[in-house]
């Protein structure tokens, strides 16, 4: 079950109602939203990082980026 909440005052209070047993203790996953040390997104957190690492004509993705930039096609 997945559950919005609004954290307030040391609370996270629900934003709909929930049947939880009183008491019950739960687990709840907080987003960092804090940013990376660099300050944008590393490009292995993306959802395409890795989407090519299949292909066999991209061995080396370095070398394959050069023979791009040194062929461009216009």
């Amino acid at each position: 079950m997945t559950v919005a909440a609004r954290y307030e005052n040391g609370v996270f209070r629900p934003l709909q109602e929930v049947k939880i047993e009183e008491g019950a203790v739960v687990e709840v996953l907080v987003p960092s939203s804090a940013p990376s040390g660099r300050g944008r997104t590393s490009i292995k957190d993306l959802p395409f990082y890795g989407m090519w690492k299949d292909r066999a004509d991209i061995g080396d993705g370095v070398e394959y980026v050069n023979r791009l930039r040194d062929n461009p096609r216009s």
